[in-house]
């Protein structure tokens, strides 16, 4: 088809066109400080407008610029990846659509058309989980999308709660909220919470991973998981003096030191870059719940860059090696995926924070804020361990996949014969390694200068050289010995499983409330409502219908009938 052969240049031209374009608008809005608003009214309803408004300010355009650049990178990439699959056309679509909802999502200001966007996204995920249409799928998509409707269900309630401001744009009313709108706030933060897979809500996120490989790199990067962070950035104004941002650092802390360590126990590749991103967006929660809102912003489009490439690197090996996605079968990938190899460890350089790397602008600045802020000791300890964790599963998954022996099996027939997936990676690797530098130079052109005191300074290289000893030492350990977990299975089966989190999402959650939905179902829509609303209304209706068109049919025995029953009447009346 001429569709299948082309799509990929088509969305590269011209996503990459509406890219570069947002990306000059959003310089002259920071230069000029300048914002445009369009408002579009579709009803007036007790002098509250429910409008259509699209902003384009220097936030909005820089981030729908860099979800363009990345989406364009993906759908190019898809062209070598999906380009077996008799369903290409269809699943290209689902993708530019899905970007398509994160574009509106971005543009939007207004509770009510943001949810167009917001709902769109969940919706598209899950069917893009199930794209493979087996039973893992289906288990995963369902675990995306009901995790997903909490959040949905929350934007719903806040837009009928704002209805009493008279509107419902985040930037004009968000600063009017007191604390008697605390409820609001709680809801607005609940649905980023589901879309950011905070605890208690992370376990969709690793789940999601069923999905094709590009399409992980489009949602983990700058799409489906920073929309929750988004809007947490766009509504930061009504949580200045929130006591919610002290319960939001706290589980955002929990959630990166969780998925850190979950990471050092997980053999499955796409999973460990998967709770890489679960670690950094918890990052980016706890620095929005410090009040740093430009600096979340940062790292999240900083994150956007080397976390795409991460997944496209595991899906160069994945495709490679026949669907093969253990670490533990790899080995010696540098010898036969040089370039893939390259691309790999600078996203790897990148998120642990290397110097000069997109990931140390942002990181670093991070820290350093972080800690002037006058953390409590919790959320030292939890950023401390989660900075060297990140070390620990990088340098992991170096040594599985990327050094000793050349792997068996599968994996010894990986070559880089897929050019059309090589070269949005060296795009991207390029923007990895000065995009960090750029993105700095426009968000932040002053300078800046932090006081911190020896200790604090070397904190994070600290823990960085500590995790890598200590992740190479154990991977050393586990490679040439037996398993010492075994001894400790209780302990290394918590850690290791998330916290429990998929079994609490699915069996204690899932499966009693679908189960209640069932039976609901079945003694309800299907039962007495049947009975005695529409169905059972329907046939009494009929029936009395069906009485008053025998007395409309004129017939002469039924004038005859009622005759003689009138003569016997009035001699029964008369006598």
């Amino acid at each position: 088809m001429v569709w299948k052969s082309s799509s990929h240049l088509v969305s590269l031209v011209g996503l990459l066109m509406i890219a570069f374009m947002c990306g000059g608008a959003s310089a002259l809005s920071l230069s000029s400080g300048a914002s445009y608003v369009i408002e579009w009214e579709i009803i007036s309803l007790n002098t509250s407008s429910v409008v259509m408004t699209l902003i384009f300010d220097w936030v909005s355009s820089l981030f729908l610029g860099g979800v363009l650049f990345i989406s364009s990178m993906v759908m190019y990439y898809s062209g070598g990846y999906m380009s077996g699959d008799p369903f290409y056309s269809r699943f290209m679509y689902l993708v530019f659509a899905f970007v398509v909802s994160m574009a509106a999502l971005i543009l939007s200001p207004n509770l009510i058309s943001l949810l167009l966007g917001w709902d769109g996204l969940g919706l598209i995920s899950y069917v893009l989980v199930i794209y493979y249409q087996n039973e893992k799928s289906a288990n995963a998509g369902m675990l995306t999308i009901l995790s997903n409707r909490v959040g949905d269900v929350g934007i719903i309630l806040s837009i009928s709660l704002m209805f009493a401001l008279g509107g419902w744009n985040l930037l004009f009313y968000g600063g009017y909220m007191s604390d008697e709108w605390a409820l609001t706030k709680i809801l607005i933060c609940l649905a980023a919470m589901t879309k950011s897979a905070q605890i208690p809500f992370s376990a969709w996120l690793p789940a999601a991973m069923a999905a094709p490989t590009p399409v992980s790199a489009l949602v983990h990067s700058s799409t489906l998981v920073t929309a929750g962070v988004y809007i947490l950035i766009r509504f930061s104004s009504s949580f200045e003096t929130s006591s919610i941002q002290s319960f939001l650092l706290a589980i955002s802390c929990l959630t990166m030191f969780m998925a850190g360590l979950g990471a050092n126990f997980e053999f499955d590749l796409k999973k460990i870059i998967a709770l890489s991103t679960l670690s950094q967006l918890g990052v980016m929660m706890s620095v929005l719940s410090l009040g740093f809102k430009d600096l979340a912003f940062f790292h999240l489009l900083a994150h956007a860059l080397f976390k795409a490439l991460l997944f496209m690197c595991a899906g160069m090996i994945i495709h490679g090696a026949k669907e093969s996605q253990d670490i533990r079968s790899m080995g010696g990938l540098v010898k036969m995926l040089p370039a893939t190899s390259s691309c790999m460890n600078l996203a790897n350089l990148a998120l642990c924070g290397m110097p000069f790397l997109a990931g140390f602008y942002s990181k670093d600045l991070i820290l350093e804020a972080s800690f002037m802020s006058g953390l409590n000791f919790f959320s030292l300890i939890m950023y401390a361990a989660a900075t060297g964790l990140t070390v620990c599963y990088t340098f992991r998954l170096i040594f599985y996949s990327l050094s000793g022996s050349l792997g068996s099996g599968p994996m010894a027939l990986v070559s880089e014969a897929h050019w059309m997936m090589l070269m949005p990676m060296v795009i991207l690797s390029a923007s990895a390694a000065i995009g960090g530098a750029l993105l700095a130079w426009m968000i932040f052109p002053d300078p800046y200068m932090i006081c911190l005191s020896p200790l604090f300074k070397g904190l994070a290289i600290l823990v960085s050289v500590i995790g890598a000893l200590g992740g190479y030492s154990l991977n050393i350990m586990s490679a040439s010995n037996s398993a010492v977990s075994l001894s400790v299975h209780s302990p290394v089966a918590f850690l290791g499983s998330m916290w429990f989190m998929p079994f609490l999402s699915t069996l204690s959650v899932a499966r009693p409330s679908l189960g209640l939905g069932g039976s609901l179902t079945v003694t309800g829509d299907k039962g007495w409502s049947e009975y005695l609303g529409g169905e059972g209304g329907f046939s009494s209706l009929m029936k009395g219908s069906q009485v008053m068109q025998v007395g409309q049919e004129n017939m002469v025995m039924l004038y005859l009938k009622s005759f003689f029953m009138w003569i016997i009447i009035i001699f029964f009346i008369f006598i």
